[in-house]
């Protein structure tokens, strides 16, 4: 790593997902990590005030437009655990120490900065309306309801949405919303705000995905919001599936495959919730 670099996201993306390039319009504030060179000298500004607030001021120094959605006691002692554009930190309640990466449960081997952002996912989740999601319902009784993340050039998105009958068949209700992975403002970001704004959101998305025209539309769209969302979110590429409640599920995954992961997340609770 470098001495100045950008914290990297936690969540472990499968192989199956397209990479977001880097874009000055993918937005977000990221946490740098300061160099040896310009660490903060034996009496920071930071050094008075309780815990959060030192961790408030030095994630401030470090970078002033930082977006902090919580920070709460950490699972290891004398650290605050900090949920900040899509990413989890560790701070030092004297501020004087931040780590980055997953912090790992040995005896559960649960990743509990995975189980922070989990949280902060329902949390943003919950802000953004049914009415702006493209879904795609199961059929019969739904057995599960999965949140997408989309982009309509990627490989793996258009993958997934082929098999789009596959996923209902077998009990999986599918809520699309948009992340033009070129940023605001791309002609992919226009393809997804025409798409957004079809009279049929869900022909619209198909001949998108399928390569075919979609008619140039304008109108006002959640397409901003939704890719700001996946920001907060900690998305690094497309497709992302979460589960309504925002734990992370993978990227691309086949139907078969994503049925059994999602019973799988369902046990799991259930033998937690009874433990």
């Amino acid at each position: 790593m470098k001495p100045i670099a950008f914290i990297a996201l936690l969540s472990a993306f499968s192989m199956t997902a397209c990479a977001q390039p880097a874009s000055p319009q993918a937005g977000g504030a990221k946490i740098v990590v300061a160099t040896p060179a310009s660490a903060a000298k034996a009496e920071p500004a930071y050094a008075a005030g309780t815990p959060e607030q030192r961790v408030r001021a030095v994630l401030k120094q470090l970078n002033p437009k930082i977006q902090v959605d919580r920070i709460g006691p950490a699972p290891i002692p004398g650290f605050r655990e900090v949920v900040a554009t899509g990413q989890v930190v560790y701070v030092s309640d004297d501020g004087k120490y931040l780590i980055q990466g997953g912090l790992l449960d040995v005896a559960t081997r649960k990743d509990l900065s995975e189980t922070a952002l989990s949280k902060v996912r329902g949390e943003v989740l919950k802000t953004l309306p049914m009415s702006d999601r493209i879904i795609y319902a199961a059929e019969g009784t739904a057995k599960h309801k999965v949140v997408v993340l989309t982009d309509v050039e990627c490989g793996y998105c258009r993958k997934f949405h082929s098999e789009i009958a596959e996923y209902a068949k077998r009990g999986i209700e599918i809520q699309y919303m948009a992340f033009p992975r070129a940023g605001i403002g791309s002609p992919d970001y226009r393809k997804m705000v025409s798409v957004w704004c079809s009279e049929d959101r869900k022909k619209a998305l198909t001949d998108a995905k399928g390569g075919r025209t979609v008619k140039d539309k304008r109108c006002t769209t959640p397409v901003d919001m939704q890719h700001a969302a996946g920001l907060r979110m900690g998305l690094t590429g497309t497709p992302m599936i979460l589960t309504a409640d925002g734990e992370f599920v993978g990227g691309y995954l086949p139907p078969d495959a994503l049925r059994q992961r999602l019973d799988q997340i369902i046990a799991e609770r259930a033998a937690a919730a009874g433990a």
